[in-house]
């Protein structure tokens, strides 16, 4: 059986732990070519055990189907990277999903997605493009995740709750039930959301609010 032609973009640390994640023996299967990194000085280094194959530019012009997994922890970058590369119709964009995600077959996943070790997604969650989960993240019922989106590790969100797209969510930080966080906002490391937070701004604390800008 032949498997698809699959790179990692980004060789930084969300990268390499991505890359350990699908060489996880119950993972999908991928012919895995490498690491894509626009660093001219990390161009042909090994890293892992993988060779950093090239950099955006090669990307765009493979003439062959590759699929390319999105392993850039920044919301803003990532969706940067993804609107260059849909230039080339040759590139597809799986969603990489631990093994050992407890996700029901009542959620709604955009393309693009990468989902870490040890996250819960529960019931009627609708989750759109490109959203990352870092490592030992959950979701409640009823959640309305937009397009590229970072959860990083360990954040809770409750029933009912939308996160507008672009939000960057930071580790530990818990998100109570039926709030909006408005798109492009950054919640920080630890904070408690228990109230709506706007969009494109800086939440931090418990009770988090937004930083004066």
């Amino acid at each position: 059986m032949a498997f698809k032609d699959l790179v990692v973009y980004g060789a930084g640390g969300m990268g390499r732990e991505l890359m350990w994640q699908l060489n996880d023996p119950k993972s999908e299967k991928y012919n895995i070519l490498g690491f894509i990194d626009d660093d001219p000085e990390k161009l042909g280094e090994i890293i892992n055990g993988y060779p950093v194959v090239g950099d955006t530019a090669w990307l765009l012009e493979r003439s062959k189907e590759i699929c390319v997994a999105v392993a850039v922890g920044n919301p803003a970058v990532r969706r940067k990277i993804v609107e260059k590369l849909r230039a080339n119709a040759n590139i597809s964009f799986p969603n990489i999903i631990a093994p050992d995600v407890r996700i029901s077959e009542f959620v709604k996943l955009g393309e693009g997605c990468i989902i870490c070790y040890a996250n819960i997604i529960t019931v009627n969650i609708e989750i759109g493009d490109f959203f990352l989960s870092n490592r030992c993240c959950t979701i409640g019922h009823d959640c309305v995740i937009g397009d590229y989106v970072t959860l990083n590790p360990m954040v809770s969100v409750s029933g009912n709750v939308t996160v507008e797209s672009g939000v960057d969510i930071g580790t530990g930080a818990n998100i109570i039930q039926a709030k909006t966080i408005g798109s492009d906002s950054v919640i920080g490391a630890g904070a408690v959301v228990v109230a709506d937070i706007p969009a494109g701004c800086t939440a931090v604390g418990v009770p988090a609010r937004p930083l004066n800008n």
